[in-house]
């Protein structure tokens, strides 16, 4: 998964209008994309995940830092440095999405794509939970039950592994946590940006990395014939457009349509691990996932149920200002 804003402002415009229409044509994409990573990183082996990691670092920041140079916004680094606050938290925000895109890509690479498609669907649920834990949030009682379920179905699916789901648990505190970043980053800085300053505070450990894999003899990028050299090359790409792609719907449409979109992303990556990949689903294991996804329909409805709320509420005061 790539590096999503959770904090973008909410827009409303018309439903019919194109801008709108256009804005989740775009946010389609790019959770089409994402769901379609599973494919992309199988198809980068034998590249182990460390080496797959550290060109995706690189690569993506060599995409970013030509996307700016043509538009002449390299100056934003300056702005950057000079503060320290704003620095140290792009950092930590890139720190945290270098464990999250690390975990998935070792997932992958081991056979586990199911148990990462889990990571995402319970990303909403821990999300909800982090925003009470650590900034306080009070809670709608649709909420809590839904958190609740998501709880419930990460024992039973324990009890169906025989261990606790740890990569869909570290995939989802690790997107949750990136997410909490971005909002105290707030929105200073542009999508392209945040991917650009994230990626060079990366940089520097992705080439030890790299260094590190070529000295041990695993290093696969010059040695596995030019179809696998230009794959690892595309590596920023395949980061950067999908981010674009959000950050355009994200300013086009609700945020409510964007929190419906997110769930393109899991549901493909848990098919393509299932039908593409070979991955084993017992019965058991999709009764585990029915009960996510009754906590994420219990969450969708609490939200569609707030979102109408707060526009009633706006149109009201509208009338009565009028």
């Amino acid at each position: 998964m790539a590096t999503v804003q959770t904090t973008h402002p909410e827009t409303s415009p018309s439903k019919s209008s194109p801008v709108s229409g256009n804005g989740a044509a775009y946010g389609f994409l790019a959770y089409l994309i994402w769901g379609a990573f599973p494919l992309y990183f199988d198809a980068l082996k034998p590249a182990g995940a460390w080496e797959v990691l550290a060109h995706r670092i690189v690569w993506t920041l060599v995409v970013c830092v030509a996307a700016l140079g043509i538009t002449r916004n390299l100056g934003f680094l300056r702005r950057l440095v000079s503060n320290p606050r704003q620095l140290g938290a792009t950092t930590i925000a890139g720190l945290l999405i270098a464990v999250n895109w690390g975990v998935y890509i070792e997932a992958v690479d081991s056979g586990h794509t199911v148990e990462a498609a889990l990571g995402y669907f319970l990303n909403p649920l821990v999300t909800v939970a982090l925003g009470v834990v650590v900034l306080r949030e009070r809670l709608r009682v649709l909420q809590w039950v839904a958190v609740g379920i998501g709880a419930l179905a990460c024992v039973y699916l324990a009890i169906d592994y025989g261990r606790p789901p740890w990569i869909s648990v570290v995939l989802a505190l690790s997107f949750a946590s990136y997410g909490f970043m971005k909002k105290r980053i707030g929105g200073s800085l542009t999508a392209i940006e945040s991917l650009s300053a994230e990626s060079a505070v990366l940089t520097p450990i992705a080439l030890v990395i790299l260094i590190a894999v070529g000295m041990t003899g695993h290093a696969t990028f010059t040695s596995h014939g030019t179809g696998h050299f230009l794959l690892l090359l595309c590596a920023g790409v395949v980061t950067a457009v999908p981010l674009l792609l959000f950050a355009a719907a994200a300013s086009r449409v609700p945020l409510v349509t964007i929190g419906l979109l997110q769930f393109i992303t899991p549901i493909l990556q848990l098919l393509c691990g299932v039908l593409l990949l070979g991955e084993h689903m017992p019965i058991a294991r999709w009764i585990g996932f029915a009960i996510v996804w009754v906590a994420l329909i219990l969450l969708t409805l609490d939200s569609l149920t707030a979102s109408t709320r707060a526009r009633r509420l706006a149109r009201a005061a509208e009338n009565c200002a009028i």
